[in-house]
């Protein structure tokens, strides 16, 4: 809103034309978001203390989670969302049908998890909405969201899935895009979501995979760049870059208060909202199969309790000694801390790995 009140003033006032460039608003964005959650996140911690707004503990996770973690605050995810709402309405282009795409999953997931959060609280355990539930109110999400989408987005290539490493590997995935697309979102809001068990696991990946397609977004949106890196180009895509500077931005103060110990939670509130806006945002870009390689981390987290599903269901037998598999490793000794960072470390080098796929075509 403030960028486009701006714009109004570029003819009288020539400095204000620095607000046309993406990355000058990209880096607004995230100082925004990062000012926002740092100047908010006590006041509501506070609030949320003193309103037993708590985390309820698993009974069956790591002993010393039960001990440490108990009387911890949660729903920290709506500090998360408005720092990065408030950034975008600031200095996003509302008339860009990207830009209102990851809005409309952030908030519609963000309030799902709200809700789900609420009722953990409520009923003082950690189950919440039943699975089938959750998974029906995303799909549904997810379809009116990508189909209007489709409807309004004039890339006439919108279906395809580019793969990365090869040049003219392409697959037209016609009417099938809808329902894969809808697979990449709910995918990747409930791995972001498994991924969320110890402080600040899950919100240095996103902030990383959020960083990497700042990155890819102003490129794909850029006719010249995407024309030397032969990766498809989008108009309009760049504005992304601003979504995802808000992200970087809100989840670095998120940071401030969840590193170890935690202060306060994300909560489903923010795990499913920026995993699913990841999601979007890589369906937008061409560049799921990159979400998917970028976000290593959080298909690991996923696959696992997969794995482990699976494995007990057909054979009695849990292949880990908990899922997801950041408490297999706590439940093997090591220390929290220790997982965390060296998750982190598995985050940046596929992160790295994600990105030299754009010059490796």
């Amino acid at each position: 809103m403030l960028y486009q009140f701006l714009l109004n003033y570029v003819d009288f006032f020539g400095f204000l034309n620095v607000f046309k460039y993406i990355t000058f608003r990209t880096g607004l964005s995230l100082f925004t978001s990062l000012i926002i959650v740092l100047l908010i996140g006590e006041p509501f911690i506070k609030f949320f203390s003193n309103n037993k707004i708590l985390d309820p503990i698993r009974d069956d996770g790591p002993e010393n989670h039960i001990v440490k973690k108990i009387g911890t605050p949660t729903m920290g995810g709506v500090i998360i969302l408005f720092g990065l709402l408030v950034s975008v309405l600031l200095w996003g282009n509302l008339s860009n049908i990207s830009i209102l795409f990851c809005i409309y999953i952030t908030i519609s997931f963000g309030l799902l998890g709200a809700l789900d959060d609420y009722k953990k609280i409520k009923l003082n355990n950690s189950s919440g909405i039943s699975f089938k539930s959750k998974l029906l109110s995303q799909i549904f999400i997810a379809i009116i969201g990508i189909s209007f989408f489709v409807y309004f987005v004039e890339y006439q290539e919108i279906n395809n899935l580019y793969f990365p490493f090869f040049k003219n590997l392409v697959i037209n995935l016609g009417w099938f895009f809808i329902p894969f697309s809808v697979f990449i979102i709910i995918g990747s809001s409930n791995a972001v979501n498994l991924t969320d068990g110890l402080d600040g696991l899950a919100t240095v990946p996103v902030i990383l995979v959020a960083a990497c397609f700042a990155f890819i977004s102003y490129i794909t949106g850029n006719i010249v760049f995407s024309d030397y890196l032969q990766i498809p180009y989008i108009e309009g895509t760049g504005e992304i870059s601003i979504f995802c500077g808000a992200i970087i931005g809100s989840c670095l103060g998120f940071l401030w208060f969840n590193a170890p110990p935690a202060k306060i939670f994300m909560g489903d509130t923010g795990s499913l909202a920026l995993g699913g806006s990841l999601g979007t945002i890589g369906i937008i870009t061409k560049h799921e199969i990159v979400l998917a390689i970028t976000g290593g981390l959080f298909v690991l987290e996923a696959v696992s309790v997969m794995v482990q599903v699976i494995s007990f269901k057909l054979t009695g037998k849990r292949i880990f000694k908990m899922a997801p598999i950041h408490h297999h490793f706590e439940k093997k000794g090591w220390p929290e801390s220790t997982v965390v960072i060296r998750f982190w470390i598995i985050s940046i080098i596929l992160a790295m790995i994600g990105l030299a796929t754009l010059k490796l075509r």
